[in-house]
């Protein structure tokens, strides 16, 4: 008999774990159902007839409503099933906690510890432009330096180019500042060259002054209007501040101090079967361990908001995560798009039908912890714990976000397969086999194991040790193919 799967006893729809042909015979619950259709892996089959505008429910909720009869045995995809979201909504406090299985173990990462206490899982040197126009410049002295140099004694040396910073007003402009800010106060750098043109929105006196308090020696600033060789004082302070952190050493950090961001892209029908729910035990698990783990993606909680409020630690908590839904929710309704745009034809192919569905496997992700905390696009995480992150589904800009939170390293799940990476290391998690078969110059950690026979606890064991190596220094894909980018959130006007 075919291989399927049943995520919930109240759902009337099961997943297929192989592709199958029309014909083929299913069994549940000792009945045999024939396929009417041809199915692909991760899509699903009914398990009995639905009638028109009947709820179509997986995972236990509903993801969306028939909108014709479906057969039993019938492929349930867009053909027959259509998104039931809608755009603001009330919502009540209806608190729900579940007891963490994790105990607390004496757990350590080598890391780099800054001045101010922060801890690092990596010792780079970044170039922050300001503004774009300077990009071109950062990267000819980091070819330069890197000549003069040979062998680095860093992790890498990068720049991490954009294109704002001039022509910006209101919240777009701020975001850029926030951002790079952030990026700039980051702890996976051992030191930072804030470099400016000199007539930008973004003016280099004034970034400076966001940054607080914050170490001198390992944060320079060149305005390059400013002087007669940019590229020589440029390389001048790359040299300063690399013979800084060449000296850095790592230590034993408890686990407590990692910060992981998660993030899922390229999503398939077996994401919340496999790779998300590996992320959410894991998540729980380094929250047992007094660590915070970060879950974005605001669009893709649309239709699974509830859980997450229902795990809101207090009623104010609760409040803020209604806010950031319906604040999202606004942003698509004030430019005219529907709340439900999504999921991508990649999703679709991979098996998920609706905007409900993806964000049901989307929310495991981050396990069944109590949210602490909620964070505005470009805030930097304040306390332990689970946190969530206002930012859009976008992969880039999301996994900035994250980053600029202050996680040092992004949990990417995928079905489909990505090669990108932000500006830490970003952890690519396949969610099948086939997919780390064919892209292992890609994917980090295959969670498709489960589909043959690994059991989630003997995967997390494994996933934790893999990542503890990672937090230590280990190189995941992403870096190994020099694929380090930013993407920063615009929603307003271009001067």
């Amino acid at each position: 008999m075919a291989q399927i799967i049943k995520l919930d006893s109240s759902d009337n729809v099961i997943v297929v774990l192989e592709d199958l042909q029309k014909g083929d015979l299913v069994e549940w619950n000792g009945e045999q159902i024939t396929l009417v259709n041809d199915v692909k892996l991760g899509h699903k089959i009914a398990i009995s007839s639905i009638e028109k505008g009947e709820k179509v429910i997986k995972y236990g909720f509903p993801i969306g409503v028939a909108s014709t009869k479906i057969a039993q045995g019938e492929h349930v995809h867009s053909n027959n099933l259509s998104t039931h979201l809608e755009g603001i909504l009330e919502y009540n406090y209806q608190p729900k906690s579940y007891p963490n299985p994790y105990p607390f173990q004496e757990m350590t990462f080598k890391g780099y510890k800054r001045k101010n206490g922060s801890v690092g899982i990596r010792n780079e040197i970044w170039i922050v432009p300001t503004v774009g126009c300077v990009n071109g410049i950062g990267e000819k002295m980091i070819k330069a330096f890197e000549r003069e140099v040979g062998k680095l004694e860093v992790d890498a040396i990068q720049i991490f180019k954009h294109q704002y910073g001039c022509s910006q007003l209101g919240d777009d402009h701020e975001n850029t500042r926030k951002i790079l800010k952030d990026i700039a106060l980051h702890p996976n750098a051992g030191g930072i060259l804030v470099l400016g043109l000199g007539c930008e929105n973004n003016q280099v006196d004034k970034f400076r002054d966001s940054l607080g308090d914050f170490d001198a020696e390992r944060v320079k600033f060149l305005v390059t209007q400013k002087v007669s060789d940019e590229m020589t004082k440029g390389i001048e302070c790359l040299r300063s501040l690399y013979e800084l952190a060449r000296l850095d050493q790592r230590t034993d950090v408890p686990l407590s101090e990692l910060k992981v961001g998660l993030k899922c892209g390229g999503s398939d029908g077996l994401s919340g079967i496999t790779a998300n729910p590996l992320l959410g035990v894991f998540s729980d698990f380094l929250v047992a361990q007094g660590g915070t783990t970060v879950l974005t993606e605001v669009p893709e909680m649309f239709g699974a908001e509830t859980i997450l409020m229902d795990r809101a630690k207090d009623q104010q908590t609760f409040g803020q995560i209604v806010d950031m839904i319906n604040e999202f929710k606004n942003y698509f309704i004030a430019n005219g798009q529907p709340v439900s745009e999504n999921p991508s034809p990649g999703n679709k192919e991979g098996g998920i039908t609706t905007l409900e569905e993806k964000s049901l496997g989307c929310v495991q992700k981050c396990g069944k912890s109590p949210v602490k905390a909620v964070l505005g696009y470009g805030d930097r995480i304040a306390e332990k714990g689970l946190n969530l992150l206002t930012a859009p589904g976008n992969d880039l800009v999301a996994s900035t976000a994250l980053a600029a939170a202050g996680c040092q390293m992004v949990l990417f799940t995928t079905g489909r397969g990505t090669p990108f990476g932000c500006f830490v290391p970003t952890v690519k998690i396949s969610t099948n086999n086939a997919l780390y078969a064919n892209k292992k110059h890609w994917i980090d950690f295959n969670a498709g194991q489960i589909l043959s026979g690994k059991t989630m606890n003997e995967l997390l064991d494994e996933f934790i040790q893999f990542l503890v190596g990672v937090a230590s220094g280990e190189y995941v894909r992403n870096e190994i193919n020099d694929y380090r980018e930013i993407s920063i959130f615009k929603t307003g006007i271009t001067l």
